[in-house]
């Protein structure tokens, strides 16, 4: 079985690469973030398509902002959306969807920012981390947390440490609030895989960063140990990301049992241009 997850960052604009993307990978389940469509509008605008190629949907949209999906050939039960718990802001926001996929509880999650530290929203977002721990803590033994967890687990999963002091993502409290959820049971199966490799799933669109392979590693595949085990391949689809009108974020995607393309990461194709550690410091583009 093949899961993918891949923030679109707007489906509507994406949606000629997005299913493109569908038939040249055939993912079996795909989880979605910032799909920005409310779920009426969503399906007019792809149900006819991903019926077509064998996907049923669970969806949580709001117009213009957030949203998540989860599109499954291996079937879509116990659909739930939302994070029992959390907080909105002020209102519940469509960050969470969970289904049943082949017998594996899938989350499609989109974390809230943070925005600066220390600000409501960085509040609003370690709270809501607290109640997805305690969601997946009393959760079935096999499951899938995974999407734009929007923080990066390690200095290593930036592309220079220094360029982001300050800023939200790598912050202590927020590292802690995923260790808090990895300490449920569960693995970050592109990094056990691949632990000492450069991975990114996520460029900023300005500054030429994607070309300098100047990223960020904030889409995670997390998976619990009996679904962990099966991990045949775990890797981050730049290809995805590169061409006219890309979204900001790569697709993970993990092959459980059988890797049909073989165990080919971390990262599919390797970048051109990396640039690797530098000892001057890069500005992030919104610091300049």
């Amino acid at each position: 079985m093949r899961v993918a997850t891949w923030n679109v960052n707007s489906v509507k604009q994406r949606m000629p690469r997005l299913l493109d993307w569908l038939d040249e990978r055939e993912p079996d389940v795909v989880c979605l973030q910032e799909t920005k469509l409310a779920d009426d509008a969503f399906t007019s605008l792809l149900g006819a398509e991903l019926s077509a190629r064998g996907y049923e949907t669970a969806l949580y949209g709001e117009v213009q902002w957030n949203g998540v999906a989860l599109l499954s050939k291996v079937g879509l039960e116990d659909v739930v959306t939302g994070v029992a718990g959390a907080p909105g802001f002020p209102n519940p926001e469509a960050r969470a969807v969970a289904a049943t996929c082949g017998g594996i509880r899938i989350h499609s999650l989109y974390v809230p920012n943070g925005r600066e530290p220390d600000s409501d929203h960085y509040v609003y977002k370690l709270a809501w981390l607290k109640a997805l721990r305690d969601v997946v803590a009393a959760g079935p033994a096999e499951q899938i947390v995974c999407g734009d967890m929007n923080i990066a687990p390690a200095d290593a999963d930036v592309f220079d440490p220094a360029a982001y002091v300050g800023s939200t993502h790598v912050t202590v409290p927020e590292r802690e609030a995923l260790a808090a959820l990895l300490a449920t049971g569960l693995h970050d199966v592109v990094r056990d895989r691949w632990p000492t490799e450069r991975v990114f799933s996520y460029w900023d669109y300005r500054a030429g960063m994607f070309h300098q392979d100047l990223g960020m590693r904030i889409d995670l595949m997390l998976a619990s140990d009996p679904v962990a085990e099966r991990v045949k391949a775990a890797w981050v689809d730049r290809k995805a990301r590169k061409g006219t009108g890309p979204s900001d974020h790569a697709p993970v995607i993990i092959d459980l049992d059988v890797a049909p393309d073989g165990d080919i990461g971390p990262v599919v194709p390797p970048p051109s241009n990396p640039r690797g550690a530098r000892k001057r410091t890069t500005k992030l583009p919104q610091n300049r």
